[in-house]
């Protein structure tokens, strides 16, 4: 009898919900992300809408043919990573890289065996908001590191991108503001000092 499977971020979380769940279901983890922009070079399609250039990350090879593996002898597949848009995220990850057809989005914010079961019985459609939401993050975190900050005269890194991206993204960019822009007028031509 096929299983229905359960695709989670974690290993710990795995081996919990298998218990809540039974043993009708397969628990999997997928560590996380298993794609990303790549590690060196931009990644993102400039003259393309910003389309961002995902590859399969690092040594994640193995356990993508595991999780494929698992997928087609199940009868039916869940994507339950976090309830964020880094959840989501991996959740659309996990449908384009598995090949999925129609996975169901089990969303649960505790791991009790109530809203694990609750979650199963009432799945929903991958969010594309919360993905679009986090795949534009990643790309501005990504143009910020690699366009703005070699002009920054070192006032950030590539490193310390996301966490100015973020600041502008959140609405507190009055604090960062006057630091940079300067360096992104230099390197965009356009200035923020409104």
């Amino acid at each position: 009898m096929a299983k229905k499977l359960v695709i989670v971020e974690s290993p710990a979380k795995a081996r919990t919900i298998e218990k809540f769940l039974g043993r009708d279901f397969e628990v999997r983890a997928s560590m996380g992300h298993i794609i990303d922009l790549p590690k060196k070079g931009l990644g993102v399609n400039t003259r393309k809408d910003f389309a961002p250039q995902y590859e399969v990350i690092e040594k994640k090879d193995k356990l993508i043919d595991e999780l494929k593996a698992a997928s087609r002898r199940a009868d039916e597949v869940y994507l339950a990573p976090d309830p964020d848009r880094e959840g989501e995220f991996i959740a659309w990850s996990l449908k384009e890289t598995l090949g999925l057809q129609h996975p169901h989005r089990a969303v649960f914010n505790e791991i009790t065996k109530g809203a694990v079961q609750q979650a199963i019985k009432k799945p929903r459609e991958i969010d594309e908001d919360l993905f679009n939401a986090q795949q534009a993050r990643r790309v501005l975190d990504r143009l910020v590191g690699y366009k703005i900050s070699p002009f920054s005269g070192g006032a950030f890194s590539r490193e310390q991108a996301p966490g100015v991206s973020n600041r502008w993204l959140s609405g507190s960019f009055a604090t960062v503001k006057p630091r940079y822009a300067p360096f992104f007028q230099r390197s965009t031509g356009v200035s923020l000092l409104c």
